[in-house]
Formats: C-alpha cells, sequence, structure tokens
C-alpha cells in the first residue's frame, strides 16, 4: 500500500498480515479522492474504522486541515501509529481508540462537525453499516454540505435513506462498492 498523492505521495504504508484487516486498495482510494477532488483540502475528515488509517492518510496528504480516526482493534491503533510516525505526521489529527458508536457519542458532545466522513467496517458486519449510517443521520456530526462514504461489498445493499442523509452516488470497483450519502 502507497499514498496516492499529495505531500506524502509514494510513501509505503504498513498493514497488519493475515486477514485481520482489509485494507482499502490503492485503486479504490485513487477512485474515492478522485471524486472528492481538491475540496479535500483544508477539510475536516471522519476516517470511521480506520484500519491502518490508509483512508485518512490520504486525506491528510491532500491538505485535510484535521482528520479523526475511529478505530478500537489494538493492533490496528498501533499500525496507525506506525503509518503516521513512519509519514513524520506530528498534527492535524486525532486517534480515538474506542468503537466507532462510542466514537460518534464523544465527537457530537465535543460539538465536532466533519465535510467528509469515511466508514469502512469488516464487510461481514452488516449491523454495523446500519448503527453506524443511522446514529449519524440522527447525529450533529454533518453540515448540510457534508459527504458519507461507505465503502461495502458488492454483495450488500445498503438502505437509499439513513435519518436525514440520502444516498447519492454508488461506484462498483470489483468486489467493493463506495456508497455516498448526502444530508437530504
Amino acid at each position: 500500500m502507497r499514498i496516492i498523492s499529495g505531500t506524502y505521495r509514494g510513501l509505503r504504508l504498513a498493514t497488519l498480515k493475515g486477514g485481520k484487516l482489509r485494507p482499502t486498495s490503492d485503486q479504490l482510494r485513487e477512485t474515492l479522492f478522485d471524486v472528492l477532488g481538491p475540496q479535500v483540502e483544508g477539510s475536516t475528515f471522519l476516517d470511521a474504522y480506520a484500519g491502518s488509517g490508509a483512508v485518512g492518510l490520504e486525506a491528510l496528504s491532500r491538505g485535510a486541515r484535521e482528520v479523526v480516526f475511529i478505530e478500537h482493534h489494538r493492533p490496528a491503533i498501533e499500525l496507525i501509529r506506525q503509518n503516521l510516525a513512519a509519514l513524520r505526521i506530528e498534527s492535524g489529527f486525532r486517534l480515538m481508540t474506542c468503537s466507532v458508536l462510542t466514537g460518534f457519542e464523544r465527537l457530537t458532545e465535543e460539538g465536532a462537525r466533519f465535510d467528509y466522513v469515511f466508514l469502512d467496517p469488516p464487510y461481514e458486519e452488516i449491523r454495523e453499516y446500519h448503527h453506524a449510517l443511522r446514529q449519524l443521520g440522527r447525529s450533529n456530526l454533518l453540515v448540510p454540505t457534508s459527504l458519507v462514504i461507505a465503502e461495502h461489498s458488492r454483495h450488500v445493499a445498503l438502505e437509499e435513506e439513513y435519518g436525514t442523509s440520502r444516498r447519492t452516488r454508488l461506484l462498483r470497483h470489483g468486489d467493493a462498492q463506495l456508497g455516498f450519502y448526502r444530508c437530504a
């Protein structure tokens, strides 16, 4: 895995061996950030179920003002720390070591708002998608221009609406899909 573009372009990222993590592929990240475009620069970005942190790190590389990583799996947390250190990133991020739903609650209490929220739970944990998307749809973490992106298996059909969020686009890339949701 590598950073696709921006300040850290071409730099390699570490990942865990084995099947515990399914990092977002370089090609899918490139597709995602091609869609998001230059608006990532100066944005606030939430990488939920962060895994290796590749998506949030790509956002930082492309000029995001702040990235919050939420991850509860200990080896993945250490991997994110390792990748941040390898890229010499010392600011502009926050690493929350808790469940995603708990992280959403804490961030809501703090009054946080995000331009982009990326969700990538394990593909087999379908309920996580629904719980996270519903909670986001009811939360104050989103502003009217926020975009929520859910990476999921093409074999899984997510709902068209979650609270105030409505799916506006669905991109298929191999076995993966990206569902894009905006506030209605």
